[in-house]
């Protein structure tokens, strides 16, 4: 009977390798994307100030005076005390349904909320109070994971839920439906058409909100959404401006406003702060792109291998002592970047999964290597007047300045 036993294993254990064989070649390893949902009811109500929390999926990072602000995606922002950068600590979470971005000026923090545009009190960071929200106001502003090989969108209740986002799992599928995707009359493309100074902070190069002056500006992949913040706590929401396809970030610099798009960078003079005007634009094909200015120089950087079209990946350095005609200088190669910084001459770039790379540009057709921390995974920077923050994979870096390179001063885990 044991010997019967035996046998029947060793026969099924052959007709297992046997499938895993026929299954050769068929099969790889995918990036699916699922919905995150909340009830319409719980959207309208979903601003809360509560207990730190562990962070689910760092995104952007933002600092302003002695704190410093992560996003957690769709869920909200960490608030940091940074007040000893060798030793932070984490001290609240700012519950906010959707939110992807922030901008502060004053003690005022602006965020938004998928299309809605909340305002808070930070004047005391132990009570923090929601004193305005504004309806409405921000449009195609739901962040879509750009890496993800499928969509997973079925059983979505529009009449009663809203969709914040998306989580992303990998999946084995067949090679075959990967394939197939995009001629399944067009379902992906069609359900993305239907988807909804010392007193202002600062962020990082992967930012969608700016204040400049009296204004904010909010860029979605369309439009920039323009309001007049003279009153703070009450938000005048002005005319859009449209500016393009697949807008993703903002940057300021004197005059000008300088959008990076997956087509190319967008130059706007905002000399009428209340109404943009195009000036010029560099195109580069189509990849992710974010866009830091330095003197006479845009830097930006490409990231391909993803639904951003491009197949290589680099930083590209513009040459806009012309502002009317943007002009590449150079470009050097890179793995996959994300955002960047400059600071004085040093420029730091956050290249994904290869770590944080550091150059001095005072030579920008010959970049010089100053410091690599490699074994580390970077999102964003920003280089403040005594240290460097970098985010990376739920994780807060802080480094010191040296003359010709930037040390670690202390690390954060975020989650």
């Amino acid at each position: 009977m044991k010997k019967n036993l035996l046998l029947l294993l060793f026969v099924a254990s052959l007709g297992l390798v046997s499938c895993e064989k026929s299954d050769d070649g068929k099969y790889a390893d995918y990036l699916v994307a699922r919905p995150l949902t909340i009830s319409k009811a719980e959207f309208k109500n979903g601003v809360d100030i509560i207990a730190p929390l562990p962070i689910k999926e760092s995104g952007k990072i933002y600092a302003y005076q002695d704190y410093i602000f992560v996003n957690d995606k769709y869920r909200g922002v960490h608030v940091i005390d940074n007040s000893n950068p060798n030793a932070p600590i984490k001290i609240s979470f700012i519950k906010i349904a959707g939110n992807v971005d922030i901008s502060i000026k004053d003690d005022y923090l602006y965020a938004d909320s998928l299309m809605d545009l909340v305002v808070l009190d930070i004047s005391d960071v132990t009570n923090i109070k929601i004193v305005n929200r504004l309806d409405n106001v921000l449009r195609d502003n739901i962040v879509w994971p750009a890496n993800a090989d499928f969509y997973e969108y079925e059983g979505v209740d529009y009449d009663n839920e809203i969709l914040l986002g998306w989580e992303t799992v990998t999946e084995r599928r067949l090679i075959s439906e990967y394939e197939e995707r995009f001629t399944r009359d067009g379902e992906i493309f069609a359900l993305a058409e239907a988807a909804n100074d010392a007193s202002v902070g600062q962020g990082g190069s992967l930012a969608r909100f700016k204040i400049v002056g009296e204004y904010l500006y909010a860029v979605d992949s369309h439009n920039i959404n323009i309001f007049n913040i003279q009153n703070l706590e009450d938000p005048k929401d002005l005319e859009d401006v449209y500016a393009g396809f697949d807008i993703e970030t903002i940057f300021s610099k004197d005059q000008y406003l300088f959008l990076g798009s997956m087509r190319g960078m967008y130059i706007y003079d905002i000399s009428s702060p209340a109404t943009p005007t195009f000036v010029s634009e560099f195109q580069h094909g189509t990849a992710c792109d974010p866009v830091v200015v330095d003197g006479d120089y845009a830097f930006v950087t490409l990231r391909g291998g993803n639904w951003c079209g491009a197949t290589e990946s680099g930083l590209f350095i513009v040459d806009i002592s012309d502002i009317a005609n943007p002009e590449l200088t150079i470009s050097y190669p890179m793995d996959g970047p994300y955002g960047l910084g400059v600071k004085d001459e040093k420029l730091f770039v956050c290249d994904g999964d290869s770590g944080l790379k550091v150059y001095d540009k005072t030579n920008v057709e010959e970049l010089v290597a100053l410091n690599h921390f490699k074994n580390i995974n970077t999102f964003d920077v920003i280089p403040l007047e005594n240290s460097l923050l970098m985010v990376g994979e739920d994780v807060l870096y802080q480094y010191e300045y040296l003359d010709n390179e930037i040390k670690l001063l202390s690390t954060l885990e975020l989650d």
